[in-house]
Order: C-alpha cells, then structure tokens, then sequence
C-alpha cells in the first residue's frame, strides 16, 4: 500500500487552499501498479476557530471538501486527518462523522479533570516501579507538574529513584527533588503570601525581580496581577468556609467532593477565579492560607494593591520598592481588632 503525507498546518487562508488542493490531488492520483493507498492529512490547523479557520473563503473550502469527501468512492483508499481543534458545528466536520469515524483524544490542558488523570498516571507509573505515593505527596507532585504527562512520567522515575529502596513516597520527597514548571513556580510567590510568612514572601519577590531580567514576559504589573488574583481567590474561598460549604479541615482528598455540592449560582462565571476548575490541591492550600487572614485583612490587602497599581504606574520610585512597601504592609502589617481568624469565626 502506498503512503502519502500532506502537510495541514496553514497560517494563511492561501496556505490552506494549498493544502487543500494538494489533498485533493493525492486523493485522485492512484498508485501506478495498482494497491491500495493511505493519505495522512497531517496537522491540519484550519479546522478550529482561530483566524484562518474562521475566514469565510476557508470556512467554504472546507465545506466543499466535506461534501466530495462524502461522495469519494474509498474503495482501497484511506484517509487520516488529524488536527489539534475542529470546529463540530462546521458542516466539514458534520460531513467526516458520517463519511467516516471520528476519534478524540482531550488532552490534560483541556480536561477540567486533568488532576485525576495526572494522580492516575503518577500512580500507575509508581505501582510499576514498586512504589506507592502518600495522598498529599501526591497532589503536590501533580499540582507541581501541571497538564503535562511527558514531564510527569519523568517526575515519577526521578522520584523513584531519589527515593531508593524505601517504597513509600512522602510530601518532603516531592518538595526536594521534584522540578516545578513554570507556572507552579510563578505560584510560589502566592503560596508565601498566603502563610503570611513575611521574609519568605520577601525572599520569592527577589527571586521573581531576578528572574525579570532574563524573561521579557515578566514584568512588575505580572507580579502585582497574580497577588491580586491570590487575594480574590483567598475572599472567595473564605466565603464559601463562612457559609459553610467548605469545611476548615478540607484536604485535596476531600476536596472535590465539596466543591461539586456548591450551588452553581454561589460560584464566580470567570472560571480563574471559580474553584471548580482549581486544582484540588490548590483549593485545600488555599482554605489553609485563609486560616491567616481575616475577611477584613483581605479586603484591605486588595485597597493596597490597588495604591500599588498605581504607584507603579504613576511614582518615580523603584518598582521592586513599591512592591515590597505592599507586601509588608499586608503581610507583616498589625492585625485588625475585633476580627477572629477566618478558621475560628467559621468554627
């Protein structure tokens, strides 16, 4: 059987007419002595929602196709598309889920269950190797990774390794050897505000200025947009203890079961602040760290962000010193009267 590969990755609605043309060409040329033939439409990035796909020349191309695809006598012809999103309410697709099978594959990044798909697999990868994993090492090994199995597989034998011949995997091996990515490291400049640990806290804001110097995408108003978003989403966690649809021993074992029983209408739309999406245990860290802080402490941290906003925008003073002034005002400031710990008032 002959192979033929056709590249489907487009950046232009020129390049996608390309493409398609250069199908339909292999799909009419038959091999020379006979046999059959197999067709891989490679990559193909026109099928989503972005701005190629969505240019109506392209949206009718492909429409085209779709209805010759119907009508193709296959015979001992065989087509394969692949493509990293599809539009399913275009006919083009319509037309492939009656002309032939049409097989997804969600990756963890576009799972709102990606944690238990990563917890699986750790544990899967750590049964075959003779190990076995505490609940809260393991949340922490998945929290750490993120939506990423490749990184994960290479987690889970650098773990047993390290580990040696002891069999059980503890929350203090994952915190020594495991490698955060990107984003669990960004998250750590938050964890420290969320203890309240002042010098830590201080120390991650150094860690994150240096790092500015060699990652053009960091900037100050990054650093001040993900403190904000750790506050609102300490507040919102702290109400749902205060009503009591979260409970102050909450773990990421017993977490998801809490957070599914929340009425719908109590949760925020914007899913980066509705827990829901959150990552088990980031929810039960997140209930630990409101034990630090009072509603009124919150609500006041974010009035001092907002002056931090804008000093850095409008003050001639140094950026890492603007910052710092906020954390330590928050952070190491005196503690409100009259105001119980968020843990205790929810007693």
């Amino acid at each position: 059987m002959d192979h033929e590969i056709i590249d489907g990755h487009a950046g232009t609605a020129s390049e996608a007419f390309k493409s398609i043309n250069r199908l339909r060409e292999a799909l009419m040329t038959l091999p020379f002595f006979g046999g059959g033939k197999a067709i891989w439409w490679q990559g193909c990035s026109f099928l989503g929602d972005d701005r190629t796909a969505s240019a109506e020349s392209v949206v009718q191309a492909c429409a085209e196709l779709g209805g010759e695809l119907s009508k193709f006598p296959w015979g001992n012809v065989r087509l394969v598309i692949s493509a990293g999103k599809a539009d399913k309410r275009r006919s083009f697709f319509k037309a492939l889920t009656k002309a032939g099978v049409v097989e997804e594959f969600t990756a963890w990044a576009d799972d709102p269950r990606w944690a238990d798909r990563a917890g699986h697999a750790a544990e899967v990868g750590l049964k075959a190797r003779g190990k076995e994993i505490a609940h809260d090492a393991l949340s922490a090994l998945t929290a750490s990774i993120g939506p990423n199995p490749r990184q994960l597989e290479s987690e889970v034998e650098k773990l047993s390794l390290f580990v040696g011949d002891r069999t059980r995997i503890q929350i203090d091996d994952v915190e020594a050897i495991v490698t955060r990515n990107k984003q669990a490291r960004a998250f750590a400049l938050g964890e420290a505000f969320g203890e309240r640990n002042l010098p830590k806290l201080l120390r991650r804001l150094d860690e994150e200025m240096w790092e500015m110097q060699f990652d053009k995408a960091k900037t100050e108003f990054g650093l001040l947009a993900l403190l904000i978003m750790k506050v609102r989403g300490m507040l919102i966690i702290s109400e749902l203890l205060r009503l009591k649809y979260l409970r102050p021993d909450t773990t990421p074992q017993n977490c998801s079961a809490q957070v599914q029983r929340i009425p719908p209408e109590k949760l925020p739309e914007d899913k980066r602040y509705n827990p829901i999406g959150f990552h088990p245990y980031v929810v039960a860290k997140t209930v630990e760290h409101c034990r630090n802080y009072t509603q009124p402490e919150l609500v006041r941290a974010m009035e001092v962000l907002l002056r931090c906003n804008r000093k850095l925008v409008g003050s001639q003073l140094e950026t890492k010193l603007v910052l710092q002034q906020a954390l330590v005002e928050i952070a190491g400031g005196v503690k409100l009267k009259g105001s119980s710990r968020a843990s205790s008032a929810r007693g």
